[in-house]
This record gives structure tokens, sequence and C-alpha cells, in this order.
């Protein structure tokens, strides 16, 4: 089986270049002939050739290899002794020979001087480096292409590829992925030799070429450095990379815009979008999705490379779009770190999640309104709603279905975003309405739980109750008429005298209540309050809520008992002081005016600090701040109104706090202080 094999192997090879063939008395000995042969010695080529020359008894006495270089000539010009011009015909790149050439084939009866004695025959052993015709044109070979090539290599393009560089047979000189970047050039300016600037046209990035240029379209006679030797045919493998020309602007393509599109972005919005970024070749370098967070700029404003900023705006929230961006609209010849190299052309596909403008407004949209409609909502009213909550790209966030009773909140008051707070403004009870929210008047550039930073919200909002507040800066307003006789009125005993205590009773027993919420016992506690007594109010209202409202955190219940009954205690020690005098707020009353809490405050808190000790004091102020700052503060509750006080504020339900060690360290400073 071998025996037959190498006879084939032989035939074949003799089919194509003849087997150890005589010419002319000249004796061929092919003893290593490679399997692909793609071109044969003509007369006329240039051949560039290793040899050792022997005379017939083996004694050497000539060779290249101890020269140092190859043998340079052309053939069937007379420029070679004239058997080696025969012998050499044939030859293929890599092949090996031996050529005998007679004496008269070669230096005939004169001989070489001393060299070549006359009548030498000479035995050359030859391997054939190199082949080349000035007719030679470049020659290109596709090995692998893209599916799709949408643009190809043209003049004056920018290109970035790899290659491996190697003779013609097969020595390597040079390759881009030992040095570990591509090579990168303008084409058709000089900045490539002849040959590769003809070769690489027509070129589409992710093309694999072999590229054959002879000598004289590469660095001739000269070479280049110990690696490319003079009259040297070049092969390049190519992998196309990258290409732009400097005079390409961006280019946008595969859009996807939604339906619906009612605004579009412009220079100096803010925007958040996901984007996926790769090279040309489809290599990725970035992408935002896996770290799990948009991209938040402004755009047209220098915030991004220019052809992001350009590339950005006219987009649609919802859009999807592919911006392909050229070096110099990128990172130019620098590039960005270790991910992007210099003239790297940029695809980014983007996800617009949304957009905003630093001076937008709330915008408001009624998608249902009733028939009726005689009150609307406004600053100071408490008011019950449903909501669903959502990011412009419909991201679910939060709705009030999640909780077992309605949202609610007094308008104006800083319990909620101050743009949901504005769209609640001016809703009829029944009436549904869509809000968008810009971030500056929601949760800001940082967010909230489950909020991301900068986000644009979508509101669907339904008013369920609305009920009406009284004015700024008042305890009370009558519902109906006043009494003609106020003072008689409020002198419940009729001993023409008119204490706190009573005035507090009247009010309470005028005082309209309001589900769910907390009232004062009596208002003449009000006075107290800022004294020492703002920890019995806080606590108090806190416990009264447990059964009203939905608590949060566990702690929140034994803790609000124990600030209610520390408060209460604290109180009770200060009704044994001597009653204050309070004729300036009877004649407030007298004359038909409301009641202003603010003096009625200051006056009580002049009376109190007159009469207590400086230890009781202090010990009410510590289960103050207590109060204010673990439960959330206290809540008045009279003639509808729902409002907080100067230092106080509304106890949010579902803020959830830890009053335990607070708790702890205020029947500390009680102690000592007592």
């Amino acid at each position: 089986m071998f025996a037959s094999s190498l006879l084939l192997l032989l035939l074949k090879a003799c089919t194509y270049v003849g087997c150890n063939p005589t010419i002319g008395d000249v004796v061929v000995d092919r003893y290593s002939i490679p399997i692909l042969c793609p071109r044969e010695v003509k007369s006329g080529d240039y051949v560039r050739y290793h040899y050792n020359v022997t005379f017939q008894d083996g004694k050497t006495f000539d060779s290249s290899y101890e020269r140092g270089a190859a043998s340079v000539g052309q053939t069937g010009q007379g420029r070679l002794i004239a058997g080696i011009d025969k012998g050499i015909l044939g030859m293929c790149v890599n092949e090996k020979r031996k050529v005998t050439v007679p004496p008269h084939l070669a230096y005939g009866s004169l001989g070489a001087g001393d060299v070549v004695p006359p009548d030498s025959t000479l035995v050359f052993d030859l391997m054939l480096l190199d082949m080349w015709n000035k007719a030679d044109l470049v020659v290109t070979e596709t090995v692998s292409s893209p599916r799709d090539c949408k643009r190809s290599v043209k003049r004056t393009d920018f290109v970035r590829y790899h290659f491996n560089g190697t003779l013609l047979d097969g020595t390597p000189f040079d390759s881009s992925y030992n040095k570990g970047q591509t090579h990168d050039s303008l084409v058709g300016e000089g900045w490539l030799i002849k040959g590769m600037d003809e070769g690489i046209l027509g070129m589409c990035v992710g093309e694999t070429r072999n590229i054959i240029i002879p000598p004289f379209l590469a660095y001739g006679e000269k070479g280049s450095g110990k690696e490319i030797p003079s009259q040297a045919t070049l092969v390049f493998n190519v992998l196309l990379a990258d290409l732009h020309n400097p005079k390409d602007d961006i280019t946008v393509e595969n859009q996807v815009v939604p339906e619906v599109c009612a605004r579009k972005s412009v220079a100096g919005d803010y925007m958040r979008y996901h984007y996926n970024g790769t090279f040309l070749n489809g290599v990725t370098f970035d992408t935002s999705y896996q770290r799990n967070n948009t991209y938040n700029t402004y755009i047209g404003m220098g915030y991004v490379i220019s052809g992001m900023d350009k590339g950005l705006q006219g987009v649609c929230i919802g859009e999807r779009r592919r911006v392909t961006l050229p070096p110099h609209m990128a990172y130019g010849e620098q590039g960005a770190g270790k991910d992007i190299p210099g003239s790297a052309v940029l695809v980014f596909d983007i996800h617009v999640i949304d957009f905003h403008n630093p001076k937008d407004s709330v915008e408001v949209h009624v998608t249902h309104k009733p028939e009726v409609c005689n009150l609307t909502s406004d600053v100071d009213d408490l008011i019950h709603y449903h909501y669903n909550c959502s990011l412009l790209d419909g991201t679910r966030l939060f709705s009030s279905s999640d909780y077992d009773n309605l949202q609610d909140t007094v308008l104006g008051a800083d319990k909620v975003i101050d743009g949901l707070d504005e769209g609640l403004r001016g809703m009829c009870v029944g009436e549904r309405r869509t809000v968008i929210i810009p971030p500056h008047l929601g949760h800001g550039e940082k967010g909230a739980t489950g909020v991301p930073g900068s986000a644009v919200l979508h509101f669907e909002l339904e008013l369920m109750d609305l009920q009406k507040g009284v004015p700024e800066g008042y305890l009370f307003v009558w519902v109906e008429d006043a009494p003609l006789e106020l003072f008689q009125a409020m002198d419940i005993n009729q001993n023409g005298e008119v204490p706190i205590e009573e005035f507090g009773e009247f009010i309470m027993l005028h005082a309209v209540p309001l589900p769910r919420q907390v009232l004062w016992h009596r208002v003449a506690l009000a006075a107290v309050q800022e004294a020492v007594g703002d920890a019995y109010v806080a606590g108090g209202g806190a416990a009264a809520r447990l059964g009203h409202g939905r608590q949060q955190h566990p702690a929140l219940p034994l803790a609000a008992v124990a600030v209610g009954l520390l408060a209460v205690l604290l109180v009770h020690v200060v009704a044994v002081l001597p009653a204050a005098d309070h004729k300036h707020v009877l004649a407030q009353v007298a004359d038909g005016s409301a009641l202003d809490a603010g003096d009625l405050r200051r006056q009580a808190l002049q009376d109190v600090v007159r009469d207590a000790s400086t230890d009781l004091l202090l010990c009410g102020l510590v289960l103050h701040g207590i109060a204010l700052g673990a439960a959330g503060g206290s809540v008045v509750e009279v003639g509808g109104r729902h409002r907080h006080l100067e230092h106080t504020v509304v106890v949010n339900e579902r803020q959830g706090v830890h009053l335990l060690p607070l708790v702890a360290l205020g029947v500390v400073a009680c102690g000592h202080s007592l």
C-alpha cells in the first residue's frame, strides 16, 4: 500500500514538472518537492535561491549559506551560468534539487581562476526561496468573508487590521498579533507599501484574505531591516477589524420607535439609557446591562463623546437604535484605557429608558372626571387616594393595592414627594389622572428604595376621599356660626372665669372627629406641650394609632406605649404646678378672633418656666426630643383640621422607627434630672 501511494505521488509530481529530466546534458535530481506548487519558474522570471556547489568528488568550493545571503538572478537572460539557467526551470518555491552541470555549460576549458579548474563538472544543490516576474500583479485570495458587508475599503479610508506576514517560502517576518494591536493606516495615501494599498481595497470588516505582493510593490532591492531581504515577495494574511473615513458622520440604523412618541430628546435634556458597546467586528467592550444600571447623562452639552452626544438627540422614550461612531467622534487616536484601542469605530445599541429637562414641571393628564365636581383638593386638605407608580418604560414600582387601606396624605404638609403633592391638587373625588414627575420633583439623583436615581416617575391616581383643612396658623375655624355669647359659652361652670382647662373642653366639644386620626384630649395641652409636654402628645398619639394605622415595625406598639406612659407621668407632675394666668388668651377669644397656637404656647411656656424647676423642664425637653425625633411628632385634629404644629409633624404610620433605644435614653435622662 505504501509503495503504491509513493508511486502515485511520484507520478503526480512528474506529471506537473517532469521527473529528474536531462536538459541538454544537465542532469536534474528533484529530491524534495513541495506538495503544493502553485507556480513554476519560467524563462524571464526572477529567482532568489540558496545553493551549495561542489565538484564531483564532493569538495565544496562555494555556498550562499556561507555568504549569509541568497542569490538573486533572472532566468533566460544569460545572467546565470547556462547550466543553472536550464536546471532551475520548472522549480517550485521550497523545492530542493541537485543539478549536475557539465563543463561546457559551466566554466568550460578556462575554469574560474584558482577556484574552478578547467573542464570541471559542477554539482549545484539548489533550494528555491522566491520567484516573480515584472509583469506580476498583487494577488489576493479571500479566505473568509462576513455574511453581511455594508461597506468595503476604498481609497482615503482609514483601516485597522491584524496580519501575519511571511516570505514566499513561509518564513515569518512580522505579526500584529505578536504586538497585541492592530496595524492602523490610511489607504491609498502612501502610508502603506504599494502592494498593500492595492491588496486591501474592497475588503469588508471581518473578512480574511491572503495578499501576495511582488518585491517591486513591496520593499524592492533594499528590503526592510534584517527580517525582509532584498527582492522578497511578501505574503500577508490579513483580517480587517475596522474601517472608516475621516469625513464620516455618525450613522443611525435598526431603529425601533414606539407608536406613541409625544416628545423627542433635545440638547440640554438629562437621559437614562441602556447600551451595548461593540467594535465593528462585533467584539463587546462595554455594556450597562452587566452593571444593572442605566447610564445617566446630560446630552448635547459635552458630557459624553461627541458622537454619542449627537446620536442621543431626537430619540423617543422607549426607542431602540444602533449608533455607529467614527473614531474622530469617539475616542480618537488615543483610545480609552485598555478596552478601546486608538482609531476604533464604536457601535452602540441603545435603549432609551427616559429623559427629562431640568426645567420640566409636573405633567398632568386627566383621564376621567366626574360629572359633578363641587369640591377640589388643595393645600392643607386630607385626602385618600389610589395610585400606581411605574417608570416610563413600564417597570412597576409601587401600588396602593399592595396595602390593605387607601393611601392618605395632607397636601402641602411635605408628606409625599413634591411632584406627587402637586399632581394631587385640584382633583375631584372620583377623578382619575396620570401624572409625570421629573426627578427634581421626585426622588432626585440618588433615588430611593426601589427607585433608580434620576428616574422620571409615572403615576396613575384616583382620588377617593377629600376632607378640607383650615388656613395656615389656625387651630380651628367655625364650620357653622359661632355662638353669639362666646365667653359665656366657654365658661362652662359659669363662675365668670375661663381657665385653660375649660377652654380646652369647650373646643373639644365642638371638634369634628375624623376617622383614624389622633385627637387632643385638651387643647390646653398645647401650652404644656411646647414646654415639657410634647412627649405626652407624641407618645400618646402613637399609642392611640395602634388600633387604626398599619404598623410596619414590630417594635412600634411597645415603644409607643412606653413613650406614652412616660409622657403622661410627666404631664401629671406638671399639672400640680400653680395655674398660669391666661387672661390675654381669653381676651383674644372674646373679641371673636381665632386662637393663635403660637401665642398660646409662648405665654404658657413663660408661665411654666417661671413656676417649674430647671431639672423638670430639662426632663420634659428630653422627652420632647425623643417624641419628635423617634415617633414622628404629634397630631392635632380640631374642627376637621388635620395639621401639624410649629415643631411637630404627623406621625407617619409607615416609617417604622426604632423607639426602644430612645426610650431608654429618656428614662436615664429623666431619672438623673429628678
